[in-house]
């Protein structure tokens, strides 16, 4: 029976140090509640780090923490050393990924050190859940501190269901690509299964992001990378509505609600709950405050602003910075508009319990939460939900995640303090039936949308993905990589066909770049060497670059996708007859697109002409290409030439030639007992084609294929054709 392995930078158990004795401390709320049923479940562990560095505990506590924490919470401890921490969290985490995913890239520090310690902390955390996994099990990881670990547990173990969450936002190729380490973080992320945001936005970023650094396509939020798909999905996260909706009658609770209630005296309260953090846009929210009681003098004395914020990350000097900052600003408002009966901003710099901020919730006629950019708030959706009377109303910036579900309540931009105010104007003004009829409407979907279903519609979707995924790579050659070498192995005369760009070499920006290294060059001349094997490159690049790269080979090649062949120490010989006097029209046309798309270039063969746009922008690729097809297919429509897309790279030549007319040539006369196609492209189709039944295709990547088989990537296809070397030897 497969098992869930969730898996955070932090567990549900916090243990701390009291003396000579260790406590334990079970998490509240969030991703703990949300995932509480399915950690219950027997087969079911919590990975993470226990809150405690490595220097505080002994070897002997080390052991006991992990018992305490394995037996009684069903969690396993990832231990850090305070360097760790130092580095991997406040470090890399906290001072390069946080702010620019934030959008603060002025804040960002991109330092190696503080890299090398991320990826050796996400490998720690790798080789702490390895001995736990087992074949189709389900793992779900959570957040930014651990990013490359979903490509390191798919490649380990391609058969378990991945799934990743970002619980902050994913910010705009504009700002993502300013990461140094952007394509090691975006591959790390691509090993899940499905990887799910809380807003759309974040999806759109993510797959534009895949698209423009990686080149990969996505259909429907499905993206194409290697051998298989990978989901990218929204989930907006829920909160435990229950436990904010329900009546307290405890007797502290009613003593706590009872001092606010009395504190009031007929003042309106208007409520702002954050962490001490820059992303929060706390300074803004206490301008637009001041601005509110300079505008609107007639709120003067029945207004209070109830402004708490959550000590976090004390002494650090950028927050040090934004205190005082906010300390100021209180102090300013509170000395222009205060009198000896009223205060206008009440500042709270501590932390309150659970209970003590739903007490608050309830006496409070706003909630101001104008973040300048969050991954989603949840205060927002908890305050709606402690109001049951449904009388209070949320003013929230656009920027706040939350916000594309609360469109009901006063969206604001978090950066106009005019709007702000008015925003809060607005929401003290809303008349009762109003506010009534619309926190109504929102409660219902917090009620639904909670946090349990948030977590079971992300299982879900993550079993649904890997069923589909199952179905669409099922080609994967996987077990008969064993049955392709026994053929191999027992054959007395083979044949290879290999394409060269993408299946033998990866792609280039430009196409002259991806000449081949030595280990290609000598992992051929190894399959030369035994006198069984012919091997033949079928290439849709002309004959001259192939031959300066490989014509000191002993082996043949089939240039232009067939036009032109090469046997072992024989001149060139063309296989059809053909003619070039449609070249100057066509590639006129080419020109104006060549001028229109930076980036694309024109590649002129002896008897065709390749269109690149691999360097182009690519949504302008997509804006363009079909305009581009389309003409040139109207322009040879009565012509005996043809458009062939390969990988970004429109070709127009003859229809006559293929790849798979180059292929027959070889096969048509001779007898073989093992034949191999192999080819990464559309162009490669022909030649799968062209193959009699008993001969082995694989296509590198995925995609609908007349090929038996899916590879990886070139690197799979070079370690398949090193193991053909090694029988051979």
């Amino acid at each position: 029976m497969s098992k869930i392995i969730f898996i955070s930078n932090r567990l549900p158990v916090t243990v701390t140090r009291n003396g000579k004795s260790l406590e334990y401390h079970e998490s509240i709320g969030g991703l703990a509640t949300g995932l509480k049923s399915f950690h219950e479940q027997a087969n079911s562990i919590w990975i993470g780090w226990p809150g405690v560095a490595d220097e505080e505990i002994n070897r002997e506590e080390q052991e006991d923490i992990q018992k305490k924490l394995t037996s009684d919470y069903k969690c396993l401890p990832v231990y850090l050393s305070c360097k760790e921490i130092e580095q991997y969290y406040d470090g890399f985490c906290n001072k390069t990924v946080w702010p620019l995913f934030h959008y603060f890239s002025n804040k960002a520090e991109y330092d190696f050190k503080t890299w090398t310690a991320y990826k050796e902390v996400n490998q720690k955390f790798f080789e702490t859940a390895e001995p736990l996994i087992e074949e189709n099990d389900i793992i779900w990881i959570h957040d930014y501190q651990l990013m490359l670990l979903p490509q390191m547990i798919k490649e380990k173990y391609p058969n378990t269901q991945v799934g990743f969450f970002l619980h902050i936002p994913f910010p705009s190729f504009e700002i993502f690509r300013l990461l140094v380490w952007r394509e090691e973080i975006m591959r790390g992320l691509l090993g899940a299964d499905l990887i799910g945001f809380h807003t759309y936005d974040y999806v759109r970023h993510f797959i534009s992001s895949a698209r423009r650094l990686l080149g990969l396509e996505s259909n429907l939020n499905k993206i194409t990378y290697e051998d298989r798909y990978v989901q990218v999905d929204a989930f907006p996260m829920g909160i435990d509505y229950g436990r904010f909706y329900r009546e307290y009658d405890s007797q502290d609770f009613q003593k706590e609600a009872r001092e606010i209630g009395e504190n009031i005296k007929g003042t309106k309260m208007v409520l702002s709950i954050d962490r001490l953090d820059y992303t929060k846009g706390i300074p803004e929210r206490i301008k637009a405050f001041g601005l509110f009681l300079e505008k609107y003098p007639e709120y003067r004395g029945k207004v209070r602003l109830n402004l708490i914020v959550a000590p976090s990350r004390t002494g650090v000097d950028s927050y040090e910075e934004l205190r005082r900052e906010i300390t100021e600003l209180v102090s300013e408002i509170n000395g222009r508009y205060g009198t000896m009966a009223w205060m206008p901003v009440w500042f709270f710099f501590q932390s309150f319990t659970q209970e003590s901020l739903i007490a608050f919730y309830k006496y409070s006629d706003v909630l101001l939460v104008t973040p300048l950019r969050d991954g989603m708030n949840l205060v927002a959706k908890e305050y709606i939900a402690a109001r049951t009377d449904c009388e209070g109303m949320v003013v929230i910036s656009e920027t706040a995640g939350a916000a594309s579900e609360l469109g009901e309540a006063v969206v604001v931009n978090a950066n106009d303090i005019d709007e702000i105010a008015l925003g809060l104007k607005t929401a003290l003004e809303m008349p009762r039936d109003e506010k009534i009829a619309i926190n109504k409407i929102i409660h219902k979907r917090l009620r639904r949308y909670n946090v349990e279903f948030w977590a079971n519609d992300f299982l879900d979707t993550l079993d649904r993905t890997a069923i589909d995924s199952v179905q669409t790579t099922q080609k994967n050659i996987g077990k008969a990589s064993e049955k392709i070498e026994s053929a191999y192995r027992n054959a007395k005369k083979r044949i290879l066909f290999l394409d060269y760009d993408g299946t033998l070499v990866g792609f280039r920006s430009i196409p002259e770049q991806a000449k081949p290294d030595i280990e290609l060059k000598e992992l051929l001349q190894n399959l030369i060497n035994d006198k069984r094997n012919t091997v033949v490159i079928v290439s849709g690049r002309d004959r001259h670059t192939l031959g300066k790269w490989l014509g000191d080979l002993d082996l043949s090649i089939l240039a232009s996708h067939g036009l032109w062949l090469r046997h072992p120490g024989q001149d060139w010989m063309m296989t059809v007859s053909l003619d070039n006097s449609w070249k100057k029209s066509v590639h006129h046309i080419l020109e104006i697109y060549t001028d229109r798309m930076p980036g694309a270039l024109i590649e002129e063969k002896e008897y065709s002409l390749a269109f690149h746009y691999r360097q182009c922008e690519p949504d302008m690729v997509a804006v363009k290409l079909g305009e581009i097809r389309e003409t040139l297919m109207g322009m040879t429509l009565s012509m005996s030439i043809g458009v062939q897309e390969g990988n970004k790279v429109l070709e127009i030549k003859d229809n006559r030639v293929n790849k798979g007319q180059g292929a027959a040539l070889f096969i048509q006369n001779q007898k073989f007992d093992f034949i191999l196609g192999v080819g990464d492209d559309r162009t490669d189709e022909d030649l799968f084609l062209s193959l009699p039944k008993n001969a082995f295709s694989i296509k590198i990547g995925i995609g609908n294929t007349n090929a038996k088989y899916h590879l990886k990537s070139w690197k799979s296809m070079r370690a398949l054709l090193q193991k053909f070397a090694d029988i051979s030897k």
